[in-house]
């Protein structure tokens, strides 16, 4: 009777385990479901300032895509965002890629590495942002001194004063500051390969880049996957640090311009329509855009190397 008693008291019990779920989704409906919400609602209305006015439909929307300047601003930070992705993936992440490599050879002092590469991972992102823009100074800063005093006066410039150096500076600063993650990321990508499977290639004959490119990369997929998927995700949301080095006006000539900074200058800041008095339904727009635009091909991206690594 006692150990019936017991398994019911347990059965009755057991539906609080469902209760423990239910603080998490509370938060993530206030500051995820929520605003993104808000925001498609906001963009379907005119505004006068912070009032909310009459509903227009789709108009912010078309006025973002057809009526200069907005128009151009869009297309103009959209290209910065896709030139952001692709020297990340192959900057961040093919470095990220080589040094885990390294490590996974098990040479010594593994460990050390792994910490003195995540180690910028652990600052502020307005920190590393306000230090390399000292690092990056015209006129006292240590890059152009240091290209000085080893002759190469020739090379330094104003590396964020110039429209053609200043998007490209700012994307290596931030592919140096994730590069730990990537790697952490495509190590333990590594470290889950069957030793066997790779001992078996080598007794076939493959070695060298043969290895790495039949057997290496194709076992790690599931790493690549996801570090292409968040490098995406961060590439389309970059905001912070290019405020942090250049504000939110796109300097020098709108040539650091991204999506989350156009939406930041439309939304909340004055500039190319900021003083509008649609600048919130603008701006929420922008914000609707940039979300289904992450959305979708991220999905599609997972879709996509999911399917392949189930091919492979």
């Amino acid at each position: 009777m006692k150990v019936g008693e017991n398994v019911r008291t347990k059965h009755k019990g057991s539906w609080l385990i469902h209760l423990f779920p239910i603080p998490a989704l509370v938060v993530y409906v206030l500051f995820v479901v929520y605003p993104i919400f808000s925001a498609f609602t906001y963009s379907l209305y005119d505004w006068n300032g912070i009032a909310k006015g009459e509903f227009i439909g789709l108009k912010n929307f078309l006025t973002l895509f057809q009526i200069e300047p907005y128009n151009k601003m869009f297309w103009n930070a959209f290209g910065h965002n896709i030139v952001y992705f692709i020297v990340e993936m192959i900057v961040q992440n093919g470095i990220a890629f080589i040094l885990a490599y390294i490590l996974y050879q098990k040479i010594k002092g593994t460990e050390f590495f792994k910490i003195a590469y995540f180690l910028p991972r652990l600052l502020s992102v307005i920190i590393v942002g306000f230090l390399w823009k000292l690092i990056l100074n015209p006129n006292f800063g240590a890059l152009n001194t240091l290209l000085t005093r080893l002759g190469l006066e020739e090379w330094a410039q104003p590396w964020l004063g110039d429209p053609d150096t200043a998007l490209i500076s700012i994307i290596l600063v931030n592919s140096w500051f994730g590069l730990g993650f990537a790697v952490l990321i495509f190590l333990a990508g590594l470290q889950s390969i069957p030793e066997e499977v790779v001992e078996a290639a080598r007794l076939d004959g493959a070695s060298g880049f043969r290895l790495i490119w039949k057997i290496i990369i194709p076992m790690c997929m599931p790493a690549i996957t996801i570090m292409t998927i968040l490098t995406f995700i961060q590439a389309f949301e970059a905001f912070e640090l290019v405020y942090a080095m250049q504000g939110s006006s796109g300097e020098p000539f709108y040539s650091t311009d991204t999506l989350a900074v156009y939406f930041y200058r439309l939304a909340f800041a004055s500039g190319a329509g900021g003083a509008d008095s649609s600048a919130i339904g603008l701006g929420s727009a922008l914000a609707v855009v940039l979300f289904f635009i992450v959305a979708s091909v991220s999905a599609v991206s997972l879709y996509v190397m999911r399917k392949r690594e189930v091919q492979q």
